[in-house]
């Protein structure tokens, strides 16, 4: 890994839990003018990189280049965020319950509703004990 003073160290192996790699830069932040641009850590910079990194970064650059999947998520982002919006509506921040069974419940069961209502607003309908979603709207 370089940094933008041009400092390079080797990543370690992967270790840990997650099978993180890291870069340690040590004593090269201490005085170094760009410091500033690497980190706001009172100690030395790590970079982590796991294991999934090549994969984000694929996702990423598919993200700024396929018009498909830039047609997909203006389509489908508009939900998401709606409903993200309505499980956080009226009070629904705070849990109102104190026991953690009730607790761990509300949030799954909140949301399966609120995706039902979204897969019903697509036209789902059920003919026959079969579930679909009508082609014209999707």
């Amino acid at each position: 890994m370089t940094c933008p003073a041009g400092h390079t160290v080797p990543l370690s192996p992967a270790s840990g839990r997650h099978h993180q790699r890291k870069a340690l830069f040590g004593d090269r932040c201490a005085c170094c003018p760009l410091r500033e641009r690497c980190t706001t850590a009172e100690a030395d910079r790590i970079l982590t990189i796991r294991p999934h990194h090549d994969l984000m970064a694929a996702a990423r650059r598919q993200a700024v280049t396929d018009p498909a999947w830039q047609a997909d998520y203006r389509r489908w982002r508009p939900p998401v965020e709606r409903g993200v919006a309505w499980i956080v509506a009226r009070g629904n921040r705070r849990l109102r319950y104190l026991g953690t069974i009730k607790n761990d419940a509300w949030l799954p069961t909140r949301a399966a509703a609120l995706n039902l209502r979204i897969l019903i607003g697509l036209g789902l309908t059920r003919t026959n004990d079969t579930w679909a979603i009508s082609p014209s709207s999707a």
